[in-house]
């Protein structure tokens, strides 16, 4: 058997867990909503849980170390989990000599985000690229940027808060606390908050009754828009306008081989491509304009396979 690592996934909302080998599979997997709120010696507990649960599967493998993606901010050199808004009394908590000292095994800790761009460079869509950039567009607009052939940490790991760029100055108020972030105009959540606010409970539109007369979601967006409906359309060519002028800066700011793009609005990139394309070519400059914009590979996946080659490819 190759060498093998243990993984992990560590959000706000769920808790994956799986065993990675050096082509990027995944020989066994398992997942259970986190205890975001319990603070963090519960988390631990569950982590050495589910590491139990996919172990067993597959009995014969022995990792040769831990990698573990987690919400931000964190410092991976330092092995420690800073602030994270989603994690309930989560600061300063050395999760990696934590886990460590709890599995006896090396553990290398790493921001989500970055996690998951490492994973489409090294085996999903940006394979034989020296420098991409990852953006996932989901509840939040998060990212990581392969440069060189390796990963932009920046200062204390913080580099690349794709989201948190400012790209107008007319938004509503930023979970961050800012105005006109990128991640405020263009996120799923975004997307689907100006939807549930053009319709109206029972109004019979397809929106609404995708929603069932709840709030209007970016999934829902993109599938009444995959169905046709004018309204849904019409949100896509705006989000699709958002997300080139975007990706126009970060094509300014890094020039990459290419922009990765996945989270749940990714599912609709063939709706959003022409759209964002069209921006691109509007207002990047010449020499950016060739550069791919593809959809990921991996889809939630990448995190793991990404946090798995830290410790395979180390």
């Amino acid at each position: 058997m190759s060498r093998v690592a243990l993984a992990f996934d560590l959000g706000g909302t769920d808790l994956r867990a799986a065993l990675v080998d050096e082509t990027g599979a995944l020989l066994a997997f398992a997942s259970l909503p986190t205890e975001a709120r319990a603070g963090p010696q519960a988390v631990v507990e569950q982590i050495v849980a589910l590491a139990a649960e996919v172990r067993a599967q597959v009995p014969n493998a022995a990792p040769v170390g831990i990698g573990i993606g987690a919400a931000g901010p964190l410092d991976p050199k330092a092995g420690i989990v800073i602030a994270p808004p989603t994690l309930f009394g989560w600061r300063d908590v050395p999760l990696g000599q934590i886990l460590q000292d709890r599995f006896d095994l090396p553990v290398k800790l790493e921001n989500d985000a970055n996690a998951a761009a490492i994973g489409e460079w090294r085996h999903g869509a940006g394979r034989g690229t020296s420098s991409l950039v990852f953006v996932t567009i989901s509840t939040g607009i998060g990212g990581g940027v392969i440069a060189d052939g390796r990963i932009f940490h920046g200062r204390r790991g913080l580099a690349a808060e794709i989201g948190h760029m400012t790209i107008t100055d007319h938004s509503e108020r930023c979970f961050c606390g800012g105005i006109g972030c990128f991640e405020a105009v263009a996120s799923g959540s975004a997307l689907g908050t100006k939807a549930t606010s053009i319709t109206r409970l029972g109004d019979g539109s397809a929106l609404r009754a995708l929603s069932r007369d709840g709030d209007v979601t970016g999934r829902h967006v993109i599938e009444a828009a995959r169905n046709g409906d004018q309204t849904a359309l019409r949100l896509v060519a705006e989000e699709g306008r958002w997300l080139g002028i975007g990706f126009t800066n970060l094509l300014h700011l890094y020039s990459p081989d290419m922009i990765v793009m996945g989270g749940g609005i990714s599912s609709g990139f063939d709706l959003l491509e022409s759209t964002i394309c069209a921006t691109i070519s509007d207002r990047a400059m010449s020499v950016y304009r060739d550069v791919p914009i593809v959809p990921a590979e991996l889809g939630n996946h990448a995190g793991l396979i990404g946090a798995a080659s830290l410790v395979l490819r180390a």
